[in-house]
């Protein structure tokens, strides 16, 4: 077997909008994806259908891999002979642990390649319009880690003219005392922003003595900390472009020490921006789609400015056997319709089509029935459209409205193998028509909680959650049981339709959203009338 290569990429500040062009073609064509925490999930879906995904991201107080199983992972990847692309938020030589990487890879005797990445600590200040050099403010920058605030010289530190801080939202009160205890003016000013690069970036700005009360009460992890007199550059320099003023800015007051937390913080947006005219603005929706269906939706979302977490609680695989299925299409000719419920029921039949040598000229004389536009489509993407839908869009109207009389009708049903629902079997059945159900794939829960829903739904940041099925209603409470977490009261619970509010109730107990048409655009609409009644 050939060696791989290895290739350690900065994915940038936060979005996909940062990440290099070099780094974009790498995850296109990698066989496996080695991530950390604070990476925009949608670098993952750049990634081929094949690609194998590993997250080693270590976020403080949680169970993580540790570094030399992370270093041993990628020798294991690149020996069997994959192209891994190592994914580290920012730029990988800032304050990560590659060099830990390379040298086991090169112990190996295994090819490396390094791709840098904008680092948060540059990005930040940027996006916040600070300048970190000045002719006369800051002649000197000291990019730094609180991880460790002990082992710093904060001597020479407190005669820094500016200092970029990352890894010290839990140590802002340590960085505080320890620089004015230093001969650090109380009034030198400060900036921290939370999530930069993101859509739901944030920044609070005030003095060395005012700072902590700014923020009291705030989540400040991830954050990058500005200090020094360039910090009050801001008004004048801060852009005006729409891509700031999507994200949130907080400010002190000239005397913020003399007021109540509540009247210091203020927005410091001078005008709105077009993205937050949108309706879902500043809201942040989790996606639960099974693991490469939710692009489509996220982008509905974040068109209307929507900031999107996505977290496969259903993984689409095969069926445990062929067999019923290879058979059923051999004798294709002697069913009258083909029944398809799943953009999944779509692509697993017409794969099994061609590995028996058949295309779509094997379906002649044979009707097409789908429930959904979404699997209309996907019909369509094979050459063939639907010769019936349901009005409503949910399987029991397939029986309901169908079309032929189903007295001796033959009909062939590709399903998934297990948790699927049985009542349109039974309905087919009850009105005499002679049902063939062959597994064609399966669908089972996700195991994996990723980072960053952890923390949105530690941190309440969290606005909604939706759902698009049954069973992923199911799998999402399991995930959320086996990781120790629970879905704050504060969170929107959003569905589909009425079967997937059946199962809201009862593995949630709620559901604040329903659409009133069963389709991923119905389910938007519905979120953009929720937050439009919250305003």
């Amino acid at each position: 077997m050939d060696t791989g290569k290895v290739y350690i990429v900065g994915a940038g500040p936060g979005s996909l909008e940062y990440l290099t062009v070099r780094g974009y073609s790498l995850i296109q064509r990698a066989e496996a994806v080695v991530y950390d925490a604070l990476i925009d999930s949608a670098l993952l879906d750049l990634a081929p259908a094949h690609c194998e995904t590993y997250d080693v991201g270590k976020r403080g107080g949680r169970p993580s891999l540790k570094q030399p199983k992370i270093d041993q992972l990628l020798v294991d990847l690149c020996q069997q002979g994959k192209v891994v692309v190592r994914l580290k938020s920012g730029d990988p030589f800032i304050f990560g642990r590659t060099a830990s990487e390379i040298q086991a890879l090169r112990s190996h005797n295994l090819p490396v390649e390094l791709v840098p990445g904008i680092s948060s600590a540059l990005a930040a200040p940027l996006f916040e319009g600070i300048p970190l050099t000045d002719p006369t403010m800051s002649r000197c920058v000291v990019l730094l880690s609180a991880h460790e605030p002990d082992r710093l010289d904060w001597e020479a530190l407190a005669r820094m003219d500016t200092l970029v801080i990352l890894m010290g939202a839990q140590q802002l009160g340590t960085i505080v005392q320890q620089l004015m205890n230093r001969g650090r003016s109380p009034q030198t000013p400060v900036a921290v922003t939370r999530w930069a690069g993101h859509p739901q970036q944030q920044t609070w700005t005030g003095t060395l003595q005012s700072i902590q009360q700014v923020t009291a009460h705030q989540p400040l992890s991830p954050a990058i900390i500005t200090i020094g007199e360039v910090v009050s550059l801001r008004p004048y320099l801060i852009p005006a472009s729409p891509s700031h003023n999507r994200y949130t800015t907080f400010h002190s007051s000239a005397d913020v020490s003399s007021l109540p937390v509540s009247d210091s913080i203020r927005s410091a947006s001078s005008a709105p921006a077009p993205s937050a005219s949108l309706p879902l603005h500043g809201k942040t929706v989790l996606i639960t789609r099974s693991a490469g269906q939710s692009s489509q939706f996220a982008e509905l979302l974040m068109a209307q400015g929507t900031h999107v977490l996505e977290m496969p609680a259903i993984e689409i695989g095969p069926p445990s056997s062929w067999a019923a299925l290879d058979d059923a299409i051999a004798q294709i000719h002697r069913f009258q319709w083909l029944v398809l419920t799943s953009t999944n029921g779509v692509d697993y039949f017409f794969e099994r089509l061609a590995q028996q040598e058949k295309d779509a000229r094997a379906l002649a004389g044979i009707k097409l029935a789908v429930v959904g536009k979404k699997t209309a489509q996907r019909l369509h993407d094979y050459g063939l459209r639907p010769d019936f839908i349901p009005p409503d869009f949910v399987a029991d109207s397939l029986v309901e409205h169908f079309p032929d009389s189903l007295v001796g009708c033959s009909i062939l049903f590709p399903r998934v193998e297990t948790g699927g629902r049985d009542v349109l079997v039974k309905l087919f059945r009850d009105q005499g028509a002679a049902v063939s159900e062959v597994s064609a794939y399966q669908s089972d829960c996700a195991t994996t909680l990723p980072n960053e829903v952890r923390t949105a739904l530690e941190q309440r940041t969290l606005d909604a959650v939706t759902f698009a099925s049954s069973k992923t209603v199911k799998c999402f409470q399991h995930i959320l049981h086996q990781a120790n977490v629970s879905l704050p009261d504060s969170c929107a619970v959003a569905s589909i339709g009425p079967q997937t509010t059946t199962a809201c109730l009862a593995h949630l107990g709620r559901v604040s959203v329903e659409a009133e048409e069963y389709t991923l655009e119905g389910l938007t609409l519905a979120l953009v009338r929720w937050a439009t009644a919250q305003l």
